[in-house]
C-alpha cells in the first residue's frame, strides 16, 4: 500500500515538475510554474517520508525545518545581483549530496553482502533492495554509483569556484596550471582506470582516488574559464547537478530522482548550447578553457570618451521618436530597474516607440535581465531578444546602454584577436545617438576594452545608474 502511494505521488510530482519547467519558458506563466514546482517538491518529500524504508522521523523533520529556515532567510536577504552566486552555491550542495549518497550506497552495499543469507532476509528499505539484486545488477549499480560520485565531485568544486568568481572572491580571469589540458586529461584517465578497478573489486580505495581526481577536474575546469563565459558556466553546472542526481537516482532505485535529474540535466545542457550559440562558441571549447584571454595583439582603441550630463541626455530623449534600452549587470548592481521602468513609462506617455534589447548572455545568469524588468513591471511585449531587434538600430534615434560591456562591444565584429571575436552583439553603435550609463572608465567584469565608448556618436553618462536616472527623470517632459 505504501509503495503504491509513493509511486503514484512520484508520478504526480514528476508531471508537476514538467509543467513547472515548461512554464518557466515564458514570463507570463513563470509565477504559476514556480508554484507547480513548489507543490511537486512538497508532494515528493511527503511521499518519501511515508514510503518504503521510512524512518528517522525526528532527524528527517529536523533537517526539513532547518533547510526551510535557511532557504527562507536566503530568499528574503539575497539581492538579485547575488542570484548567480547563490545558484552556483546551490549547485555545489547538489554535487556534494551526490558524493555523500554515493559513498553511503557503497558502504551499505558492502555491509549487505558481508552478511549471511539468513540475515539479509530481515533487511528493510534500501538494504533489502540491495539484498535481492543479482550479480549483474550489482555490477551495474557500481557503475551508476561511480558515475554519480564522479559527476557530483566535479559539480561541487566547479560550483565553489564559480561562486568565488561571481562573488569577486576569486580572480575572474581564466587561469590554468602549467600543462592545463594535459592535467585535465590525466585526471580523466585516472577516473577511467579507477572505474575498471572499482568495477572488478568494489573496494573503497579506487572510489576515493576517483573522487580526488574529479574534485581536481571541477576545480581546474572552472578556473580555466574567463568571466565572459560565466553565464554558460552557471547553466552548465546546473546540467551537471541534474545528471549527478539522475545517476544517484539509479543507484537508489528512486524513479522521481531519475526523472527530475534528467529534466534538470537536459534543460541545463540545452540552455548551455543555446548560450554558446549566442556567443558563437562551441560548448566543448568553453568547458575546456573558455575565452578569458586574448588570442593575439588586439586592435588599439583610438579617440576619447566624451561625457554628457543629464540635461544633454534629457534633450536628446525629448526630441527622439524611437528609443532602445540595453540593460546589463550594471543595472542590476545599481538596482535601477524601477527607475528604468519609470523612464520608459514617461517616454511612452509621449507617444515614443520605446523597447528593450536583451542579449542572451546579458548579466551573469540566464534570464537575469528579463527577471529584473518583470520585477519592475515593464510590459512583456516591449522586451525584445537580440535577433528580433538588432536590425532596428540603424533607424533608432537613441540607444541607451545601462551597465553593459561585452554584449555591445563592436570589437566582436571588427577585431579578430579580441577575446570575444565572432560573438554576436547588439549593434547599438548604428543608432543615431548612443548614451552609455556607466560608473567609470573601467573595462568591466571580463576586462575587455570596448571601442563603443570612443565612437563619435557615443556619449558617456557617468555615475551610478539609479542616481543618474533619478536625476534624469524630472527633465523628461
Amino acid at each position: 500500500m505504501e509503495f503504491g502511494f509513493t509511486t503514484a505521488a512520484y508520478v504526480v510530482a514528476a508531471v508537476l515538475f514538467i509543467l513547472s519547467l515548461g512554464g518557466l519558458s515564458g514570463q507570463e506563466s513563470a509565477k504559476r510554474a514556480v508554484w507547480y514546482g513548489i507543490v511537486g517538491m512538497g508532494l515528493a518529500v511527503a511521499a518519501t517520508l511515508v514510503g518504503p524504508g521510512a524512518g528517522y522521523w525526528f532527524l528527517s523533520l529536523l533537517m526539513i525545518i532547518g533547510g526551510g529556515i535557511i532557504g527562507h532567510q536566503l530568499a528574503t536577504k539575497v539581492q538579485m545581483t547575488q542570484m548567480p552566486e547563490l545558484v552556483a552555491a546551490m549547485h555545489s550542495l547538489v554535487g556534494l549530496a551526490a558524493v555523500f549518497v554515493g559513498y553511503i550506497a557503497h558502504f551499505e552495499l558492502n555491509r549487505v553482502f558481508g552478511m549471511g543469507m539468513g540475515s539479509r532476509n530481515a533487511l528493510e528499505g534500501f538494504a533489502a533492495m540491495l539484498a535481492h539484486k543479482s550479480g549483474v545488477e550489482i555490477a551495474i549499480l557500481r557503475v551508476e554509483l561511480f558515475l554519480g560520485v564522479f559527476i557530483g565531485a566535479i559539480t561541487f568544486t566547479g560550483s565553489v569556484i564559480a561562486y568565488g568568481k561571481l562573488a569577486g572572491r576569486v580572480n575572474s580571469a581564466a587561469q590554468k596550471l602549467p600543462g592545463g589540458h594535459f592535467l585535465n586529461i590525466a585526471a580523466a584517465a585516472i577516473a577511467v582506470l579507477t572505474l575498471v578497478w572499482y568495477f572488478n573489486t568494489g573496494g573503497f580505495l579506487p572510489l576515493f582516488i576517483m573522487t580526488l581526481a574529479a574534485l581536481f577536474i571541477g576545480y581546474h575546469l572552472i578556473m580555466g574559464i574567463g568571466g565572459a563565459d560565466m553565464p554558460v558556466v552557471v547553466s552548465m553546472l546546473n546540467s551537471y547537478s541534474g545528471w549527478a542526481a539522475a545517476a544517484i537516482g539509479f543507484s537508489l532505485g528512486n524513479d522521481l530522482l531519475i526523472v527530475v535529474g534528467a529534466l534538470v540535466g537536459s534543460s541545463g545542457a540545452i540552455l548551455s548550447y543555446i548560450m554558446c550559440k549566442a556567443m558563437n562558441r562551441s560548448f566543448v571549447s568553453v568547458i575546456l578553457g573558455g575565452f578569458g584571454g586574448p588570442a593575439g595583439e588586439q586592435m588599439a582603441v583610438e579617440g576619447e570618451q566624451i561625457a554628457i550630463d543629464s540635461d544633454g541626455v534629457a534633450t536628446a530623449l525629448n526630441e527622439a521618436d524611437s528609443v532602445i534600452i540595453i540593460p546589463g549587470y550594471g543595472m542590476a548592481v545599481a538596482q535601477a530597474q524601477s527607475s528604468v521602468a519609470e523612464l520608459v513609462r514617461k517616454l511612452r506617455a509621449q507617444g515614443k516607440n520605446v523597447r528593450f534589447a536583451i542579449h542572451p548572455v546579458a548579466g551573469r545568469l540566464p534570464g537575469h535581465m528579463n527577471v529584473l524588468l518583470a520585477e519592475a513591471k515593464v510590459p512583456y511585449d516591449i522586451v525584445m531578444e537580440m535577433d528580433e531587434i538588432n536590425e532596428d538600430f540603424p533607424t533608432t534615434d537613441v540607444a541607451i546602454v545601462i551597465g553593459s560591456n561585452d554584449i555591445v562591444n563592436p570589437a566582436a565584429q571588427d577585431d579578430p584577436n579580441s577575446p570575444i571575436a565572432g560573438m554576436p552583439v547588439l549593434e547599438c553603435w548604428k543608432a543615431k545617438q548612443v548614451f552609455v550609463s556607466k560608473r567609470g572608465q573601467g573595462t568591466g567584469y571580463s576586462g575587455i576594452e570596448n571601442p563603443l565608448f570612443y565612437k563619435e556618436n557615443t556619449r558617456m553618462f557617468y555615475g551610478d545608474a539609479k542616481k543618474s536616472l533619478d536625476e534624469l527623470l524630472p527633465k523628461i517632459d
